[in-house]
Formats: structure tokens, sequence, C-alpha cells
């Protein structure tokens, strides 16, 4: 069963057990997902409200992108422990000749790389879903403004989830070239997400304490 079709509980306790995974990177995801569906719930509510009338055709065009980054943050769950499987897999390789043991290092190699892609994944949609719950926040029911705020939270710490588990596996890559690379990229991607959240969070506290 895929870790998304399982109850919260499931996976909550899942995750609390002594198995490596589901971890962080699932986790990052899972938080990327509530955050899109934060945004798409007020954008729901804006557009069920004559009140933000004005304000149909742009709502709706984020509510789309937001179930679009939903649903993809959900896809990357599994995939992220997919990668770390493979990884698990790979030291768990034969090593009794140099053969084997020279196979079992790039298995572990080829792993590592597939094991930055779901989180550097999920830093660059944080961003684009921090930018789109920036373009809501200039006309949107107020009375939602707290759940816009939570939202644009739940992408922050998916981003900085995401941040740490690129490092982390790019930390022990022997190509220099390809960690360096997604360590560069990924330490601009976190900067772009804080300012992104600081901005918006000012924004959501001005409405809320109003």
């Amino acid at each position: 069963m895929k870790l998304i079709d399982r109850t919260v509980r499931e996976f909550t306790e899942e995750l609390a057990s002594n198995s490596p995974a589901p971890g962080g990177g699932s986790v990052a995801a899972i938080e990327g997902a509530y955050g899109a569906g934060l945004i798409a719930m007020v954008c729901e509510l804006t557009l069920g409200n004559k009140k933000y009338a004005e304000y149909n055709e742009r709502v709706t065009k984020i509510r789309g992108e937001a179930l679009r980054l939903k649903n993809r943050f959900l896809e990357i769950v599994d995939e992220d422990t997919e990668a770390f499987n493979l990884v698990s897999a790979a030291f768990g390789m034969p090593k009794s000749t140099d053969e084997e043991k020279a196979l079992r290092r790039e298995a572990i190699q080829n792993g590592l790389k597939q094991c930055c892609v779901p989180p550097a994944e999920v830093l660059e949609k944080c961003v684009a879903a921090l930018k789109l719950a920036e373009e809501l926040v200039t006309g949107f029911n107020t009375s939602t403004a707290s759940d816009l705020g939570t939202g644009a939270a739940s992408f922050f710490a998916a981003a900085q989830g995401a941040y740490m588990n690129v490092w982390i596996n790019a930390g022990s890559i022997k190509d220099e070239e390809y960690a360096r690379a997604k360590k560069e990229t990924s330490d601009a991607l976190l900067k772009e997400a804080e300012g992104l959240y600081r901005d918006l969070l000012s924004k959501v506290y001005a409405e809320i304490k109003r």
C-alpha cells in the first residue's frame, strides 16, 4: 500500500517506528501537500463569496495550480521513500569480490543521486507555491487569512525539510560536480523561499491583527 493511501494514524505510527523510511523527505512532501490544500481551500471560500467576485478569474486560476501542486506533492511522498529503498538495497549487495564491491559502490552512488531528486523537486515547488500564495494575498476572502498563513508556513517548513534532505544526501555523493550543483541550487531556492515566506507572513499578520 502506498504511504499516501494510509490513514494519518497509520502513517504517523510508521513514521514513529524504527524504520528509517518514511522519513524527513516524505514528511516535507506531505507538508507541501498540506500547504497546497489550504491554498485551494482559501480559493474555494473566496470563489463562493459574492463580496470577492471581482477576483474570481484570478482565484480560479490559482486554485487549479494549487490542486496540481497538491497532487504532485503527494506523489513525491512515496517517490522519496522509494529512492531511499534503492540506497538501502544497494548497501545490502554482496561485497566479497572486487567486482562485487565496485558494483555495490556504483549502486550506492546512483541511489544517493536518486535520493536528491524528490526533495530537490519539493524545494523547487515550494518556491512556486509561495509565489502562488503571494499572488492570492492581494485579493481573497480575508476571513481565511489564518488558513492562508498556515499554508505558507507549511510550504516553508517543507522547503526547509527538503533542503536538509538534499544536503545530507549530496554530502555522501562522490561526484563533486553533481553534489555541488545540487547544493548551490538548493541554497538559492531556500533563500528565495524564506524571502517569499517572510513577506507573505507580514501581510497575513497585518490582516489578522487589523
